[in-house]
């Protein structure tokens, strides 16, 4: 349908935060958000805009879901963008040499209609228009959503992207959520929790001379990105091996002394 204009929301659905790194055109963010709230989508995290924020175009790009351009978030970097999210997904069509669940779009909206029912956080970050998510984008999230289009000619713009996973998170509004309490009784860890974690591992590691050549540093620490983006900590998890790092750097400073 064409020519409707959309007023805010009552009550908005609660879904997904739809995450665009580094977008390029306003028309793109405002396509994306009308996209958005043709599904009841309505919280809009703009990572970087090339053009800056606010963008005229992208109200006029819009039509009529203006609500959710004017109310979108902007943030310097991605981790930054999800450091409040418990889970996060990355769209790509790229394969990744990394080891993340894959899903399709109706695999990942039935995944994230879940983790809602749980009172999780969930977001889902969308690329650049010509390249993507980078692979740094990507290790930062527990997994990856690829849509099973044409081999031969898989490229959707921004507003394509977004309306795809968009509808399919839509489309699971009417089928009861099984609730699986994957974690028992503890809350998945916010990803601020998480980098906090890996930070903290990463100081002592250097101080320790882990990291003993220079080009293998970015490998390994991409590795250990991965291998708690792909573990879902806890909050407590997460406190506890911070104090087992804490602990195992108190011991080596007492064998150095």
């Amino acid at each position: 349908m064409t020519g409707a204009v959309a007023t805010k929301p009552d009550k908005p659905v609660t879904g997904p935060a739809i995450i665009l790194v580094e977008p390029q055109l306003g028309e793109n963010i405002g396509a994306a958000a009308r996209a958005m709230l043709n599904c009841g989508l309505t919280e809009l995290r703009l990572v970087r805009p090339r053009d800056g924020w606010p963008n005229p175009k992208a109200v006029s790009a819009s039509a009529g879901a203006d609500w959710v351009v004017d109310n979108a978030q902007v943030f310097r970097n991605t981790r930054e963008a999800i450091s409040d999210l418990h889970l996060v997904y990355a769209t790509t069509a790229r394969s990744r040499d990394m080891v993340k669940p894959v899903y399709t779009p109706s695999g990942a909206a039935s995944e994230i209609r879940k983790e809602i029912a749980l009172n999780r956080k969930v977001g889902i970050l969308f690329g650049r228009e010509r390249s993507g998510l980078t692979n740094h984008d990507v290790m930062q999230t527990q997994g990856i959503i690829t849509a099973p289009l044409n081999p031969a000619y898989s490229s959707l713009n921004l507003g394509q992207s977004v309306l795809l996973i968009a509808w399919e998170f839509l489309k699971t509004a009417d089928t009861t959520p099984e609730i699986d309490a994957f974690i028992g009784d503890g809350e998945l860890a916010p990803q601020s929790d998480v980098q906090g974690l890996i930070n903290h591992l990463n100081e002592e590691l250097d101080a320790a001379s882990f990291y003993r050549s220079p080009e293998q540093r970015p490998t390994m620490q991409q590795n250990l990105h991965n291998i708690f983006a792909r573990a879902r900590l806890t909050e407590q998890e997460a406190k506890t091996l911070r104090g087992v790092v804490a602990r195992l750097a108190a011991l080596r400073r007492q064998l150095k002394s």
